[in-house]
């Protein structure tokens, strides 16, 4: 049974922080992994990023660890309206979302949707597109859908 996603492996688990730097920099020191790379998430006319249904101009720094076959994400948020800036601000640093990689992204919000689960943010990155489902209240963190483009 794969269930609503068609898939239930967890590719990545995404952390929220204030200080990217410090808690990259305890996460590697606490595995013996190198740090990796601070990225930044891609300007609005690329992202295209849409927060609750309204363009956003949110930007944020992106740490990632690949742990086997889950990789963690840290997230620190500017301080633009997107799901990581209000769940940093009323939850604290920590658990933001648990991500699945799927097909026919459009389709898989709709039933998402469907099922009571709202779409609360979407944006486009390089290779792909995200969006991020409030499963808060059932799931107690976010479902983050990742449909990459394939590469022939």
């Amino acid at each position: 049974m794969s269930g609503w996603l068609g898939n239930h492996l967890i590719t990545q688990i995404g952390i929220l922080v204030n200080d990217i730097e410090k808690v990259s920099g305890a996460y590697a020191d606490f595995f013996g992994l190198e740090k990796p790379d601070i990225v930044v998430t891609d300007t609005a006319d690329m992202a295209k990023t849409r927060y609750n249904g309204v363009a956003t101009e949110a930007r944020a720094k992106l740490a990632f660890f690949d742990m086997g076959s889950v990789q963690l994400e840290l997230i620190e948020p500017d301080h633009q309206p997107s799901t990581w800036r209000d769940y940093l601000n009323e939850h604290g640093e920590g658990p933001h979302h648990i991500a699945f990689v799927v097909e026919g992204m459009k389709e898989k919000i709709m039933l998402l949707e469907g099922k009571g689960f709202p779409l609360q943010q979407k944006g486009e990155y390089t290779g792909g597109r995200y969006a991020y489902m409030d499963t808060f209240k059932e799931l107690k963190v976010l479902v983050e859908l990742l449909e990459n483009d394939n590469k022939v």
